[in-house]
């Protein structure tokens, strides 16, 4: 997979990696609403190349999507990772979202559906929880989020 594929060559900041483990991986800062987008084809780029059917990598890309707006509107700018992931025989993609904003106050209610502080449905995170086959947030107030989310090949 090329930078160009990607699209990574007109993105300031955006890298293609490998990772400790010889993993791939592509780190996109994520700045504004386009950055969503980047995040979004990523993710769904790389679980098609690590064997996740369609309708996995959509909703892994959907995911993505949520947990990547949530640093644009929230916090104002961030950092999403996106890699290659192999656990022994099982592949999967893993998206890393975070930021050091204002950070989530009370994470728990925060992954309730209609929950909401920016005025939205409040699906957003619960919804990325759904799709995703891990799941983990971690935020305090002041402290800035980071949300980990994984999708396994069948």
């Amino acid at each position: 997979m090329s930078d160009e594929r990607l699209g990574l060559g007109e993105r300031p900041g955006a890298s293609m990696c490998q990772d400790r483990m010889g993993q791939l991986e592509v780190r996109i800062p994520v700045r504004e609403e386009s950055d969503v987008a980047m995040a979004r084809m990523c993710a769904r780029e790389f679980a098609l190349r690590e064997g996740l059917s369609e309708s996995a990598a959509e909703a892994l890309a959907i995911a993505t999507s949520e947990i990547v707006r949530n640093i644009v509107v929230h916090a104002g700018r961030g950092e999403v990772c996106v890699a290659a992931t192999q656990v022994g025989d099982r592949r999967g993609v893993t998206v890393v979202a975070r930021d050091a904003g204002p950070g989530i106050p009370d994470p728990a209610r925060a992954l309730e559906d209609g929950y909401s502080t920016a005025g939205g449905l409040g699906l957003g995170l619960s919804s990325a929880a759904r799709l995703a086959d891990f799941f983990d947030l971690k935020s305090a107030a002041g402290e800035g989020t980071t949300v980990t989310i994984t999708k396994w090949a069948r």
